[in-house]
């Protein structure tokens, strides 16, 4: 699809509207070429692009306009007989009466993202596809940006955020996002359903699309999950039947390969274990429907286990509906459905996909294949058109628990939300905070950092990415309100020198004599370096875990003739493999700084010169190059096999070396740690007719009556030991009896503390014991490891013994 390459252009004509035709369909045809050459997948024509001229020269000088909603009773009074225009009645009660007013083909309309208008009910046209990963998105042809609001605030990439283990910040993050997008609405320039947030797990470093996710850790992913969408959805009222805007958790399920060495998502069979699916794929998204109560799952383009996830009754009616008991509607990744008949050759007819889907739990499709193929596949019996009624109705239950049956939004709880709400001082500053708090100090010699702004009188600023724009928001991006790069947030503060160094990422030849020049003058040198898109992005998996090009040899020979401390900035989603640069003295500092949003400049400015005291993780395991050279990306097991020397994945499983760590990172200020309280033991009361009690058990079933409501709590005194306040994660991780191939060490919780200089502070975890010390067996049963438990907090280590 040329989705992202069309909006690049829609967005090029509305801020520069002078483009001629001419230059206009320039434009979108380097845009389709472009895209195309990076393996996306085309259906375009010169037709196509003709259509899109006059499409976009339709949009000059294009404003806000009225939000889109229906029940519009000031203008058709007799709507409001409908009982699905009725606000009082309950929602499955309109939801009802909406259906049997509808025609199958009607019906059939509601199936796609391009929702049909059905004028004699008063219901115009919707389009359910807008996103907001990391504030509102200009990707999806539900939201756009004009001349009433140019831009909104763009935080930084969900990778960068997930480092601050602040679980108040996702959900505050959440917040904004929503609130920004209602005022959108409002002015007729956004939907109100956003497939937002990724809640992937980050398996694989070569993954284009890992700067997406939360990382590689189930817990730290649900967590991101469950506040994100909480900040999205939760209404300002209260009311738990009421959404302000509806999130969608995206991709189920095990995907997390785009195109690697010629494997494509579209093609893609994920073999997975039981154990793995549920141990280490699923928590996320149980969490988003659970815990975030979510409004919508998206299913992914891949198959799992020879089955399109789209069309698989097991893991859509049967966990998602089902068993999580999810209040929303289930949505198709874009053309999934349409790629299961095309590309995967699941179905023998179109018809036969379409029924698949819809019967598996599908209720909208993104995309066009179920409008132009679901009438005819009830026509030949291959469903029932109830089926079709239990599938819009979802979605029209959604839409109405979002408002937009209610009539009109400027008379409804977020009517007075407008072009005043979006790009607020208090939205910009929350995301510099957030780049702050997730910025991630992973090597810092004596004498370095922080550097002081006063006694600093040049600063040499090389790389890249030192004084990018576009590279620090990443992708499913909007126009952001402004932009602070490195070079302006570092110059801010200090004079600076600037001379790039590469003349991009790839850098194919380091241009070193003018870099190497001013580093050489400078009292101290940082060198951003790193990726962008062109490295890693949807539908571009990385091979090469290096930095790319000469980087590596720009960052030694400016090390080389450096007069003054050397500090690296990594930008980028995934891990690299910095070890030359990790073991070079002559590098003094090391920080990694994701992709950090509009205001990623002066976040890093105020790091590396300390008016912030760096806080972040790592959410992922940085591997070396060898693993990338010797470990097949399509391997999914996440457990290691020692018998063909598979090394297994994330911290959790990993056996071979590592660059860093999940969970590395440094700060200015020393923290100790000292265990105040915490038991040795911990008994499972059984009935004495228990068959343990009668034989040695290795562990206990986790639905067993007795492990209910069974916890215990673990008090740690937390102190900054230095002289500078700053913020702390204390991670619980726990190691398990070597039981069902358990992980070799997980995480059971995370807090994030605020400690001024040389203060402390009590804090108190509580571990649920069956929930928290239990395991996956090999049929994905969760089970109670009994025995001996090693829960580690930093460098501390106690032993819990759990028995019966």
């Amino acid at each position: 699809m040329y989705c992202n390459a069309i909006n690049e252009v829609i967005e090029t004509k509305i801020l520069a509207p002078s483009l001629s035709p001419e230059a206009l369909s320039l434009a979108i045809t380097g845009a389709m070429a472009s895209t195309q050459n990076r393996g996306e997948r085309s259906s375009g024509s010169v037709s196509l692009v003709m259509f899109l001229i006059i499409v976009l020269f339709s949009l000059r000088g294009v404003s806000g306009q009225s939000p889109v909603f229906a029940c519009d009773v000031s203008k058709n009074p007799g709507l409001g007989a409908f009982g699905f225009c009725n606000c009082s009645l309950g929602i499955a009660a309109r939801v009802d009466d909406l259906v049997k007013r509808l025609t199958l083909q009607e019906k059939v309309g509601f199936l796609v993202n391009k929702a049909g208008a059905v004028s004699r009910l008063g219901i115009p046209s919707y389009e359910w596809w807008s996103e907001a990963l990391h504030g509102v998105s200009y990707v999806g042809p539900g939201t756009h940006f004009s001349n009433v609001i140019p831009g909104a605030t763009s935080f930084p990439m969900v990778i960068l955020t997930a480092a601050s283990f602040n679980t108040s910040l996702f959900e505050a993050i959440g917040k904004v996002v929503s609130t920004e997008a209602r005022a959108m609405y409002n002015v007729g320039l956004a939907g109100l359903t956003f497939w937002s947030p990724n809640v992937n797990i980050f398996r694989d470093p070569r993954w284009g699309r890992g700067q997406e996710t939360p990382g590689e850790d189930p817990l730290l992913s649900s967590k991101y999950a469950a506040g994100y969408v909480k900040g999205l959805q939760q209404s300002d009222d209260g009311d738990v039947n009421r959404l302000k805007v509806a999130a969608c958790c995206k991709h189920y399920t095990a995907y997390d390969i785009d195109n690697w060495k010629g494997v494509d998502r579209y093609h893609f069979n994920a073999l997975v274990t039981k154990q793995d699916l549920d141990d280490t794929f699923q928590p996320p998204f149980k969490s988003c429907v659970i815990d975030g109560n979510v409004a919508s799952v998206m299913c992914s383009y891949n198959q799992v286990n020879g089955k399109p996830t789209c069309a698989d009754p097991d893991l859509l009616a049967g966990v998602i509906r089902g068993e999580w008991q999810l209040n929303g509607y289930i949505v198709s990744d874009c053309d999934s459905v349409g790629v299961l008949y095309n590309n995967q050759h699941y179905t023998k007819t179109p018809e036969e996909a379409a029924a698949k889907s819809i019967l598996a739990g599908l209720d909208l499709n993104c995309g066009s294949f179920l409008g132009q193929h679901t009438e005819a596949a009830v026509k030949a019996g291959l469903l029932n058109e109830s089926a079709v009624d239990k599938a819009i109705s979802n979605n029209f239950a959604t839409q109405m628990r979002l408002g937009f049956f209610d009539g009109d939004p400027s008379k409804q709880l977020y009517g007075k939300l407008g072009p005043k709400d979006v790009c607020t001082p208090q939205n910009q500053e929350l995301a510099r905070e957030a780049a702050q708090q997730g910025i991630v100090l992973l090597k810092n010699s004596p004498g370095s950092l922080p550097l002081s702004p006063t006694s600093i009188k040049s600063l040499a600023v090389i790389g890249p990415n030192a004084n990018v724009t576009k590279t620090m928001i990443g992708n499913y991006e909007g126009t952001p309100c402004r932009y602070t790069t490195p070079l302006q947030g570092l110059t801010a503060s200090v004079p600076t020198l600037y001379q790039p160094g590469c003349p991009n990422v790839a850098c194919s030849t380091a241009q070193l004599d003018d870099a190497k020049k001013i580093a050489s003058q400078a009292d101290a040198t940082v060198l951003v370096v790193g990726a962008d898109l062109s490295i890693e992005a949807e539908s571009r998996d990385r091979v090469d875990i290096r930095l790319p090009g000469q980087q590596a040899l720009l960052v030694t020979e400016i090390a080389k003739v450096a007069k003054g401390p050397v500090i690296l900035v990594i930008m980028s989603g995934g891990g690299m493999d910095i070890s030359f640069a990790k073991n070079d003295d002559k590098v003094t500092s090391i920080l990694w700084v994701g992709y950090p949003g509009e205001a990623g400049g002066a976040a890093i400015a105020d790091v590396i010169f300390g008016y912030y005291n760096p806080s972040g993780r790592l959410p992922m395991t940085w591997y070396p190059q060898e693993f990338a050279d010797k470990v097949p990306m399509t391997n999914m097991n996440m457990r290691p096999d020692p018998a063909t020397g598979y090394p297994g994945r994330t911290y959790r499983f990993y056996t071979g070396e590592t660059i860093y760590s999940f969970g590395d990172g440094l700060s200015y200020s020393p923290v100790s740690h000292h265990l105040a309280s915490a038991p040795k033991l911990v008994s499972i009361p059984l009935g004495e007719e228990h068959v343990c009690q009668f034989q040695k058990c290795k562990s206990i079933d986790l639905l067993e009556s007795s492990c209910q409501n069974l916890a215990f709590d673990i008090h740690l005194r937390v102190k900054n030991m230095g002289r500078m306040g700053g913020s702390h994660t204390v991670f619980l991780f726990t190691t398990p009896p070597s039981v069902y191939n358990a992980p070799k060490k997980h995480l059971l919780g995370f807090q994030k503390v605020s400690l001024t200089a040389q203060s402390e502070q009590l804090i108190k975890f509580k571990v649920d014991v069956c929930k928290d010390l239990s395991v996956v067996d090999e049929l994905g049963s969760r089970k109670v490891a009994l025995g001996a438990h090693v829960l580690h907090v930093g460098s501390l280590k106690h032993s819990l013994n759990v028995r019966i």
